[in-house]
């Protein structure tokens, strides 16, 4: 009984010390990430291709290469030797890139669906009419010299009215879920770290050495 006894604590330890490939990275997050990143940058190229006179802030695929980018970096972080406790300099410097890349991509996000929204808006307030090869929208207004809103390249304005529209309808609602799994990445990755808060977590281990000592 005494020498199992004392191999049964060393043996949880190694057992502890093991990483698992599901649990040492959330790979579901890096996954969503790069899906949702890849959607919204086709999404912003195809948007740029329907007139060359929009604007960078109307076609967000910057907000997808952002996103694109903080997923790679996470699934790179798979390649990295697991330590318990960050022992290694650059699993922790990895870690907190990740995390602060991931903060900047959320405001990406949230920046994107800003202007998206804006420029609905827009949309569903603007008279237009074609002239030429381009569409000409205004807003109403009591003033004869408003602002007018030229799509160059663009050769009827129910594309957009329309289909523009559309797209900056899904924009929004995909940098709106992209920028909740940045933040559920941040969230998950300062868990990890901090996790020890938990007194759940460490008291059962420490209760449970104390009633070893006493017993023995």
């Amino acid at each position: 009984m005494g020498p199992q006894g004392k191999g049964a604590p060393a043996e949880r330890g190694e057992e502890a010390a093991r990483p698992c490939c599901g649990c040492r990275f959330p790979l579901l997050l890096a996954l969503l990430q790069l899906a949702l990143g890849l959607a919204v940058t086709v999404l912003g190229f195809l948007m740029a291709s329907a007139s060359p006179s929009l604007p960078l802030r109307a076609t967000p695929f910057w907000a997808g290469i952002t996103v694109c980018l903080v997923a790679y970096l996470g699934l790179f972080m798979l390649c990295v030797s697991y330590q318990v406790d960050e022992r290694t300099c650059i699993q922790f410097a990895m870690k907190l890139l990740y995390f602060l890349l991931s903060a900047l991509g959320l405001v990406v996000c949230v920046l994107a669906v800003a202007f998206a929204a804006h420029h609905y808006s827009q949309l569903t307030q603007f008279t237009c009419a074609t002239t030429l090869d381009s569409c000409q929208c205004k807003l109403p207004s009591s003033e004869p010299l408003s602002r007018t809103f030229v799509y160059r390249d663009v050769t009827d304005c129910a594309s957009i009215t329309g289909t523009f529209k559309l797209f900056l309808l899904i924009q929004m609602i995909l940098n709106l879920v992209c920028g909740l799994v940045c933040l559920l990445a941040c969230f998950v990755m300062w868990k990890h770290r901090y996790q020890v808060f938990y007194v759940g977590v460490r008291m059962c281990p420490l209760t449970a050495s104390e009633g070893q000592q006493q017993n023995v």
